[in-house]
């Protein structure tokens, strides 16, 4: 699949008043309740789309569907869509299942952004190590499950600490090995693109329309910072991606762009910013180690063993 660069208007100033109209088409986004998740599935219910937010929390996720019909929009806007809550924890496999056995209709674009960061050693409801269970294999099990529903795309949210991941397919779930929080953060990052190019791949292989692309915000200040437990690491979090990053809504925009420009399969979009930290969305490239195809069968044959699902197509 060729890759290139896409495209950026106005001299490279794309923001959320950029997406089209989508009026019609249907959106399901994981982690819908705060940070990047939220500001997708705001922009996205805006522009006319009809958006599903796919949560843990039903309560939470019921007042955040509210809060995005209730956001002042501009005239020039198109009238907008629907705005609906699912329950899907992706630290449970049973949920997983759930959730894609009850999804009933067309998806033209899953956006899989939920994720955990840096937490201490903690399993998933099925064993796994939380960060790669719920970053990686719980929406590796989703897109499989949901796949022959999608028309449009697939777009799996990465990160910059992918640089760092070292992929160990020998104890990928941390149970021998000595347990590094932001390591396990940055394999299941690196796990996200490995299978997300993979993914375009196999969807290649079979002549199939559908496209699978990724994103990473760069250096954005939201709720995963929350999540750090080490003594005042939330609070230089905040403040380092505030002074060299975006807020919430600038590190949503490589999501909305990989999610409604026409960009080819496999495309990564980031910041155009120096060190991809910050500014408008555009392709960008990704560590040796994403690139690696061999990896990513590995990787790939491995997440199908451990999650009991497989492509579909």
């Amino acid at each position: 699949m060729k890759r290139g660069p896409a495209r950026v208007r106005r001299g490279g100033r794309w923001s959320a008043r950029d997406v089209p109209a989508l009026t019609g088409r249907t959106f399901v986004v994981t982690g819908a309740t705060s940070g990047i998740g939220l500001e997708t599935a705001a922009a996205l219910y805006a522009a006319g789309a009809d958006v599903t937010l796919a949560v843990r929390n039903e309560v939470k996720g019921r007042a955040v569907a509210d809060a995005i019909a209730a956001r002042p929009r501009g005239a020039p806007w198109p009238a907008p869509g629907a705005v609906s809550v699912r329950a899907l924890d992706l630290a449970d496999l049973a949920s997983v299942r759930r959730f894609a056995q009850d999804w009933t209709g067309p998806i033209d674009v899953l956006v899989n952004n939920a994720g955990v960061m840096t937490p201490p050693l903690q399993r998933t409801a099925d064993g796994f190590e939380m960060q790669m269970g719920t970053n990686h294999l719980g929406h590796f099990a989703l897109t499989n499950l949901l796949l022959p529903h999608v028309r449009d795309r697939v777009v799996t949210v990465a990160s910059l600490a992918e640089r760092a991941g070292r992929l160990d397919l020998d104890d990928l779930n941390y149970e021998r090995r000595p347990y590094s929080r932001a390591r396990a953060y940055g394999q299941a990052k690196l796990a996200n693109l490995l299978c997300a190019a993979h993914l375009q791949r196999r969807l290649a292989d079979v002549g199939s329309p559908v496209r699978s692309v990724a994103a990473h915000p760069g250096a954005s200040s939201t709720g995963l910072g929350d999540q750090l437990s080490v003594p005042g690491a939330t609070a230089l979090f905040r403040f380092g991606s505030r002074f060299v990053g975006q807020d919430a809504g600038g590190g949503a925009l490589p999501t909305l762009f990989a999610a409604v420009e026409d960009v080819p399969g496999d495309t990564y979009v980031g910041p155009r910013g120096l060190f991809q930290l910050r500014g408008a969305p555009t392709a960008v490239g990704r560590s040796v180690r994403a690139l690696d195809e061999a990896a990513a069968a590995r990787l790939w044959a491995l997440s199908e063993k451990l999650t009991g699902t497989e492509f579909p197509l």
